[in-house]
């Protein structure tokens, strides 16, 4: 009997047989108690009375699925004799009941980076009935394309895996429906909440934003040499970056009020005599474990001041010439020389 059955449906039953004549073979129907049936009685040609099972109230398979009775047949003799069948009732399904997640809200946390094929999570549906209408699949609901290029679902399993590279940088959060429908097509929903963790898989980006050079060997101590922009996309400590420099040239960082720029200043006063251009290397480095580190190389050209005066060769010339050397001759030749370069190291003589 189908639980979509009415109230009032009726169920021949099996009629019973007395050999015997007369009232002793007067048949009496009685059926065990049971508040979703009741036992009727039908008229049949030559006054024969056959058995019905009569439905008093719907049946519920997911409450009970089978019903066992007792039909008796009881003669009228003396003394009475009686016969006895079992009646056992099987409830058809109906897809009366949908499937049922076992959440509304699944959450989970994963790295960002995971090989595609991961597992993130697995959601389950339950559905009361059986066979095909207690059969679930799963599906995504309304999604952007973004959510099912980078996740997939296994429609009998429930799980849900990877299908494409993570990214925090680009997104740390992803929020969907899931559909769970059985064979019958009722359906449930849930939600899926994924946060993405950040891995330190980025390298600090040093941006030269302005360079001074060349720079003039008189400029004072303090004065901005170059503004550079350190970031890195990398959340936490893996984005917290610190920077130094490498090589001879006298300057040091200054760290600005945005902490993302940082000033290179001059440590102390240039001398283009000892080293007309310098090369250092600026180091960024993350605080991941490990750490990652980006680099930019810079090279500054000092511009000559004039700050060296010219010096003769010797501090002192003597020369003993006779009386009568003529008038226009060479009697000596004196030196001097300028550390300084261009129009600053270009020596006059008077």
């Amino acid at each position: 009997i189908g639980e979509w059955t009415v109230s009032g449906a009726r169920f021949p039953l099996e009629m019973a047989r007395d050999a015997d004549v007369g009232r002793n073979s007067l048949l009496i129907y009685q059926l065990t108690s049971n508040p979703s049936f009741s036992l009727s009685m039908k008229e049949k040609p030559g006054g024969k009375k056959q058995p019905e099972l009569v439905l008093e109230r719907p049946l519920d398979r997911e409450k009970q699925s089978s019903i066992d009775l007792v039909l008796t047949a009881v003669d009228s003799g003396d003394p009475v004799r009686s016969g006895t069948v079992q009646v056992r009732i099987n409830v058809t399904d109906l897809n009366d009941n949908p499937p049922v997640f076992s959440k509304s809200v699944y959450e989970a946390r994963v790295a960002e980076n995971l090989p595609a094929g991961s597992v993130v999570l697995r959601v389950r549906a339950t559905d009361a009935d059986v066979g095909s209408n207690g059969r679930v699949s799963y599906s995504f609901g309304n999604v952007p394309d973004v959510v099912s290029s980078l996740f997939a679902i296994d429609s009998e399993s429930g799980e849900i895996r990877t299908a494409g590279p993570l990214d925090f940088e680009e997104e740390n959060k992803y929020v969907f429906g899931l559909e769970a429908t059985d064979g019958g097509g009722l359906t449930d929903h849930c939600e899926v909440q994924i946060d993405i963790t950040d891995e330190n898989d980025n390298v600090p980006e040093i941006t030269i934003l302005s360079l001074s050079s060349p720079v003039p060997e008189d400029a004072p101590a303090g004065t901005v040499v170059a503004l550079v922009n350190v970031n890195d996309p990398d959340s936490g400590e893996n984005g917290q970056v610190s920077c130094s420099l490498s090589g001879e040239a006298p300057l040091s960082i200054v760290a600005s009020s945005g902490g993302s720029y940082k000033v290179l200043v001059l440590a102390k006063a240039l001398d283009r005599e000892e080293a007309a251009f310098h090369e250092l290397v600026l180091r960024a480095s993350d605080g991941g474990d490990p750490a990652r580190t980006g680099t930019a190389r810079i090279r500054v050209t000092v511009l000559d001041a004039n700050d060296n005066a010219p010096v003769f060769s010797q501090a002192e010339y003597t020369v003993r010439v006779p009386e009568d050397v003529p008038v226009g001759s060479v009697l000596i030749t004196v030196t001097a020389t300028d550390a300084d370069e261009g129009p600053n190291g270009h020596v006059k003589y008077s």
